[in-house]
């Protein structure tokens, strides 16, 4: 029913307009008792308002006034009796009506006005809505940002709590946990303090809800009530929770993603949950299910690092130690065998002399195996010893050049170079480029059956002008300026495409009958990988199976 007040004073305009309104169903109230009229617009705010401008027995200016600082969400009606109206009681006046109007034209002024006013109602009500809807989508966002830019389980959990209290304004929230800690956790986030005896009623609840979710399958994690821990976050502790709590507005979410379970939150409100509430409680609860499981592989991924991590130092360790262990005696054997092999014992029979000879290449050749691995595991401890200076890169390649060649000789090889000439001094340790060069120079002559050729260049060159092969793009990066480059070429077995990314990985061995003929740690080229890296220099291969290979390393002049 639609309310009127009326305020006059006039007996005759009261009465006149109770007549009419009760015709028409309308509700009127009569009065000028600015107290009376306060109150009713504070507890039971009329439609409209009519006031007479005629009526001496108040201040209608400072009753408009009032009205007007306790509510905009009213219309008001001067009533007049003339032409002649103060300019004060107009400016507050939403339309007028006169004395001399009929009952019709009042009535259809009055209906216009609560159109209006409820359009205006509507209106408002739609942009609170709006407000609340922004409001909250901006929360939902902030809370999605806030999940995003985290991979601590902790925080993400404190994330969510923080969302819910922006959207939802809840009472208390249970939150179990199974990801935070060692063992399942119950938190709590509370306006009010919790009893013992009101805790532990949670605490059943909480579990049995739990329970609830897992019906004929096996619990996750087995729960005992009484050794259950809980962190409880108390807004105000100088007030406390009853047992009306659970009488209080609920709602119940599983935190999960696919088969990861990370535990279930329930949430309690005073006032009543919208469907919207439902909604976004929802969402936030399956918002933090994903950043949870990222943080959770995330964690895996560390702990199995440091395994690694242990396993590859205890790996490192063991070579160390055991190629200490190996050298040794291989150094008593290599010398007996020296001795024996002079004539100083006494005069050896040529079958003797083979098997003898045969020992001794053999005793080398792990002897270069064990320091081949005992290089390593310095390299890799960093405790690899380098010797700088100014070094000519050419004395290298001709050292190299003339300790190898009778190896390339026997081979039916032809070892040559082609290297620029006054090339300017690089700060290297000669001896760690001695081994590389070896390396490569070695490798070569292992793989590149006879009547070839093999041969080693050096020229300076600038880093734009240097041409690395794409498969070593992305892991070669050189710094502006000038180099001095070296090139091993071969005319080999070559080495496929997809393998050429492995030829630097430590043990590797690319699969063909030569290379398991020729055999091998597989430690030479990451050897040379490393020292090179020690040079601030970088190493890559070009090369095309039955074709020959070519392996590039750079060293800066600065």
């Amino acid at each position: 029913m639609v309310k009127i007040l009326l305020v006059s004073d006039r007996q005759t305009k009261i009465e006149e307009y109770q007549s009419f309104f009760n015709k028409v169903a309308y509700e009127l109230i009569c009065t000028t008792n600015e107290t009376h009229i306060i109150d009713l617009i504070k507890v039971d705010l009329p439609d409209i308002i009519i006031i007479d401008s005629e009526t001496k027995s108040i201040n209608l200016k400072s009753l408009n006034k009032k009205i007007k600082s306790l509510t905009d969400n009213v219309i008001i009606i001067l009533l007049t009796a003339s032409e002649n109206i103060e300019k004060d009681l107009v400016k507050y006046a939403n339309a007028i009506i006169t004395d001399t109007m009929s009952q019709s034209i009042i009535l259809s002024t009055i209906n216009i006005n609560l159109r209006m006013k409820n359009s205006l109602d509507m209106l408002s009500n739609t942009n609170k809505d709006l407000a609340d809807s922004l409001y909250r989508l901006n929360a939902l966002y902030s809370t999605s940002s806030q999940f995003a830019g985290t991979l601590d389980k902790t925080k993400l959990l404190n994330y969510m709590i923080e969302g819910l209290d922006k959207t939802l304004s809840f009472s208390l929230t249970c939150t179990l946990s199974f990801c935070t800690e060692e063992k399942p956790v119950l938190i709590l986030n509370s306006l009010y303090e919790i009893s013992e005896e009101l805790l532990t009623a949670i605490k059943l609840r909480t579990l049995l809800n739990y329970k609830s979710l897992f019906e004929g399958k096996t619990l996750p994690f087995e729960i005992d009530p009484k050794n259950l821990k809980v962190i409880k976050n108390i807004k105000y502790p100088a007030s406390r929770f009853t047992f009306t709590l659970f009488q209080f507005d609920n709602m119940f979410a599983p935190i999960s993603l696919g088969e990861n379970f990370f535990g279930c939150i329930e949430i309690f409100k005073e006032t009543q949950f919208s469907a919207e509430d439902a909604t976004c409680f929802q969402t936030i609860a399956q918002q933090v299910s994903l950043p949870l499981k990222s943080a959770t592989l995330y964690q895996e991924i560390i702990e199995t690092n440091k395994k690694l991590e242990r396993l590859e130092r205890l790996k490192s360790e063991f070579i160390s130690i055991v190629s200490h262990e190996l050298r040794t005696p291989l150094t008593s054997i290599k010398n007996s065998l020296d001795i024996l092999l002079s004539g100083r014992c006494g005069e050896i029979t040529q079958a003797a002399d083979k098997f003898l000879t045969m020992a001794r290449r053999n005793v080398q050749r792990l002897s270069g195996i064990i320091n081949d691995l005992l290089d390593l595991s310095k390299i890799e401890a960093g405790k690899m010893d380098f010797h700088f200076a100014p070094t000519n890169i050419n004395t290298v390649i001709d050292y190299v050049k003339s300790t190898l060649s009778e190896v390339a000789k026997s081979k039916g090889l032809v070892l040559e170079t082609e290297t620029e000439n006054n090339l300017p001094k690089i700060n290297a340790d000669a001896q760690r480029l001695e081994q590389v060069l070896t390396n490569l120079v070695s490798n070569a002559i292992k793989f590149t059956p006879e009547n070839k050729k093999i041969k080693i260049s050096s020229t300076l060159i600038n880093s734009d002008d240097v041409h690395i092969n794409e498969n070593f793009k992305e892991t070669t990066k050189l710094a502006k300026g000038n180099y001095i480059q070296v090139c091993v070429a071969d005319e080999g077995i070559g080495i496929e495409e997809k393998d050429l990314l492995h030829v630097f990985d430590k043990f590797a061995q690319i699969e063909n009958s030569l290379s398991r003929k020729a055999g091998g740690t597989g430690l030479g080229l990451p050897i040379a990988k490393q020292l090179l890296e020690a040079h601030q220099g970088t190493i890559w291969c070009d090369s095309e199976l039955h074709k020959g290979s070519k392996f590039y390393f750079v060293i800066p002049l600065n």
